[in-house]
């Protein structure tokens, strides 16, 4: 097949999938007292759902993007809410104030923000309040799983119907800096100090409890070797828990296993739908 003709087949497969969903943008979800200073842009959600509503309520998808706490944009993953959406399943897509502007425990903050803004609001938009599943990319499949795990968040862990990791970052973020002591490269000093204590209230690792929600976990064999021990130690505490939990180890570096979801036959999307499935 030549390019032209491919190029071509993904223009009209991406302007379907465009024409069946609809964004509502920009949507404000923090509180009036907020940790975003007056200077920062105050961050907002948008979230996403199919234009042909079905009769029953649909299952929800809170996704935060990564970044190394650092970079990255809720605006570059429009094609994730829609080809979610496209499958019946609302999604939510919130920004977040980066490092240097913000520490790990704001930007959490945030995200529980985030939660509670969807719990409250979402049937507004067809979703199912009793069916709100977290997902994140790197950083944030940190913030995801503190958030709901910390208890300081204020999070109820039985409000989350599970939550999917994609290559997570973080997830013994102590076990990390303590190898590799925090400096001033990307704002590291800045969003987890130099405090050990802090370095353990910010890591998930030290919440599995029995109260967790059941987890799916992506991991991609060529990916960053921090990201591979911090998953391993993760899932060690988390198997007597969840004993069948068994991470899907896919052949790929760590952006790729975001940029998957860039097609919408992607099997990941499949999977993920099972799982939201499987938990009702």
């Amino acid at each position: 097949m030549r390019i032209p003709s491919i190029l071509f087949i993904l223009l009209f497969s991406f302007l379907l999938i465009g024409c069946a969903t609809h964004k509502i943008k920009n949507i404000s979800y923090l509180p009036t007292l907020s940790s975003v200073s007056e200077t920062e842009i105050t961050p907002t959600l948008s979230v996403f759902t199919p234009k042909k509503v079905p009769a029953e309520k649909m299952p929800v998808l809170i996704f935060v993007h990564g970044g190394n706490w650092n970079s990255g944009s809720k605006e570059l993953y429009g094609f994730f809410g829609r080809n979610f959406a496209k499958k019946g399943v609302v999604t939510v897509i919130p920004g977040y104030t980066l490092s240097p502007n913000a520490t790990y425990d704001e930007m959490t903050q945030q995200i529980a923000a985030a939660i509670v803004w969807t719990k409250e609001n979402i049937e507004e938009y067809h979703g199912d309040s009793e069916q709100i599943f977290l997902t994140g990319h790197s950083a944030g499949g940190h913030l995801i799983a503190l958030a709901t795990m910390n208890p300081k968040y204020a999070i109820e862990a039985s409000s989350i119907s599970g939550m999917i990791f994609n290559d997570a970052a973080g997830l013994d973020m102590k076990h990390y800096l303590e190898e590799n002591p925090p400096t001033q490269e990307n704002n590291y000093i800045t969003t987890w100090t130099t405090n050990p204590e802090i370095w353990k209230d910010a890591s998930p690792i030290y919440f599995i409890s029995e109260k967790t929600p059941p987890i799916m976990v992506y991991l991609g064999s060529k990916t960053y070797n921090s990201i591979k021990v911090g998953n391993q130690r993760f899932l060690e505490k988390l198997k007597p828990f969840q004993p069948t939990i068994t991470p899907i180890v896919l052949d790929k570096k760590h952006v790729p296993m975001m940029v998957q979801y860039f097609w919408p036959w992607s099997h990941r999307y499949d999977e993920i739908i099972d799982f939201i499935t499987q938990q009702k």
